[in-house]
């Protein structure tokens, strides 16, 4: 202790030599008066100051040194337990769960083509699976990626506190809905891998990170369309850092594949774009709010219209799927270029002429993100599918989704359903009453960051350009807002922006800026880097 009390004694003598002969540089140089700023005005505080930086940079010294599963104990503890839930999963429910989307995406491993409603990306991913003839292969590798998804915002938080990066990481690792959304036959959490994955990487100061940084982005995209904006969103963070060349980079490795994939999606249909059913969804939001007698539509748009008020109209979802959808009694598939351009018209005249009727109907989507509870929506039947069931499900009902039954029954090479395991699935059960996020805390996350913001920007600390929440925080936004912009809540897609969300909070509670006690600037802030103990 008298070494380092020594030491720290010597400090401000070396420190007053530095300040003189930088002020004696400023005066040659015609800047009188700047070294003379950084002069401390009372030493001792100073000394005291430089004492403390010492004890804490040898309290992380010690702290590095401790082994490495002691340092993460807390953050493995939680991985571990969420290892478990996913075991539990694989056990209860074999060898997986199905959504009615599945059997899509298993047809198009057969008959590899795009498809109209929901681009091929999953559907290689299940293809890349194919040869092990399991489809508990293909839960198991969700619910690993799953893990790894909280492993990278581990990662990704490590500048936070220890145990703000761990909490970061339970909603992907503990949430019930989470670990069912896992186990389910849909896209959802390879889009979510691939989405966090991509942002984590934003933090990488490699310029062959930007490559696979675009590449992430147009699997993304290709397994989900809602991935396309979040392509302007990170080349977006990269113009805001300055980094021009780098957006272009991204930029040009996430639409190589895509357009490449747009060829073959205009060779097999001759349409433009990766889906042929954006204005199909877009009509169906609309008509939650859409009034005929308002719009003054068309006599060809007219036979689109619902005569029955808002208020009594079913879910927008009906209004693709039903059989007494105005869309689908129209001649052809529901899906033909002549459909999907007439429902496009029709929605873009519905927003144009009721702007602000969509603004509310869009919030109105929106909230239900954000509720306590988890009332049953858009019906019974999807709702029922976020559930882990008591009894097993029963065959498919709809034509196409027969189909693809049989096709799952030879990627199996087998029977195919899900057998329910007691004692495992009742305890998921049991736990899926229990533990899940509620929105009002998704709520709560995504405000820590602007409010974190705000208040060190009012304590007078300077902020870097484009702090690195904001690339996480934007990303979590855009997910959320998209599907009730262009077509309905649905709480499978909610679960992607959550991790996400929690990245960002955690990445927020670091400041961009060196702190000081009391948010007040203190002696020896200034001092250059290469003189600082």
């Amino acid at each position: 202790m008298r070494a380092i009390a020594g030491s720290v004694r010597e400090v401000p003598e070396k420190r007053e030599d530095v300040r003189v002969m930088s002020e004696a540089r400023a005066g040659e140089s015609g800047r009188p008066g700047r070294g003379r700023r950084r002069l401390p005005r009372d030493p001792k505080r100073w000394a005291r100051r430089m004492a403390g930086e010492l004890r804490s940079r040898t309290l992380r010294a010690a702290q590095g040194s401790k082994p490495w599963a002691r340092r993460h104990r807390w953050f493995l503890a939680v991985l571990a337990l969420g290892t478990v839930l996913r075991a539990l999963a694989m056990l209860g429910y074999r060898p997986a769960l199905w959504f009615p989307d599945s059997y899509t995406y298993i047809v198009t491993v057969f008959r590899p083509r795009p498809d109209l409603v929901r681009p091929a990306g999953y559907s290689m991913f299940l293809k890349l699976l194919e040869p092990l003839h399991a489809f508990g292969a293909v839960t198991a590798a969700q619910h690993l990626l799953g893990l790894a998804t909280g492993v990278l915002v581990y990662r990704a938080a490590r500048r936070a506190p220890r145990w703000v990066a761990t909490l970061a990481t339970v909603p992907v690792l503990l949430d019930a809905y989470q670990v069912e959304l896992e186990h389910l036959l849909v896209s959802d959490t390879l889009f979510m891998f691939l989405v966090v994955a991509a942002v984590v990487l934003c933090q990488a100061r490699r310029p062959a990170t930007v490559v696979a940084i675009g590449l992430l982005l147009a699997a993304a995209t290709l397994t989900r369309t809602v991935g396309q904006p979040l392509i302007v969103v990170l080349a977006g963070w990269f113009v805001l850092r300055g980094r021009i060349r780098p957006a272009g980079v991204l930029l040009a490795a996430a639409l190589v594949p895509i357009v490449a994939y747009g060829a073959w999606f205009y060779a097999t249909y001759q349409r433009v774009g990766i889906v042929g059913a954006n204005g199909v969804f877009l009509y169906a939001r609309t008509m939650s709010f859409a009034d005929c007698a308002e719009m003054d539509p068309p006599p060809d748009l007219k036979i689109l219209c619902d005569p029955r008020p808002p208020e009594r109209r079913p879910p927008s979802q009906e209004y693709i799927w039903a059989k007494d959808s105005p869309l689908v009694l129209r001649p052809g598939i529901t899906f033909s270029k002549e459909n999907d351009d007439l429902a496009a018209r029709f929605a873009t005249l519905a927003i144009t002429s009721q702007p602000l009727d969509y603004a509310a109907s869009v919030l109105t989507e929106l909230g239900r993100t954000f509720t306590w509870g988890r009332p049953v929506y858009p019906d019974p039947e999807v709702y029922a599918y976020y559930q882990f069931p008591v009894t097993e499900p029963g065959p498919p009902g709809r034509y196409p989704a027969q189909v693809g039954a049989e096709y799952a029954k030879l990627y199996e090479q087998g029977a195919i359903g899900t057998e329910i395991v007691e004692p495992q699935a009742g305890w998921l059960r049991a736990y899926q009453g229990m533990a899940r996020l509620p929105g009002p805390v998704l709520l709560g996350i995504l405000l820590v960051p602007p409010v974190a913001a705000f208040a060190r920007r009012r304590g007078g600390r300077r902020l870097a350009a484009g702090p690195e929440w904001l690339v996480p925080w934007s990303a979590a936004v855009v997910l959320l807002i998209t599907p009730a912009a262009a077509a309905e809540f649905d709480y499978r897609y909610v679960l992607p922006a959550v991790p996400l969300a929690c990245l960002a909070a955690a990445l927020s509670i670091r400041p961009d800026v060196r702190e000081q006690s009391g948010g007040r600037k203190e002696f020896g802030d200034d001092i250059p880097p290469n003189v600082r103990l």
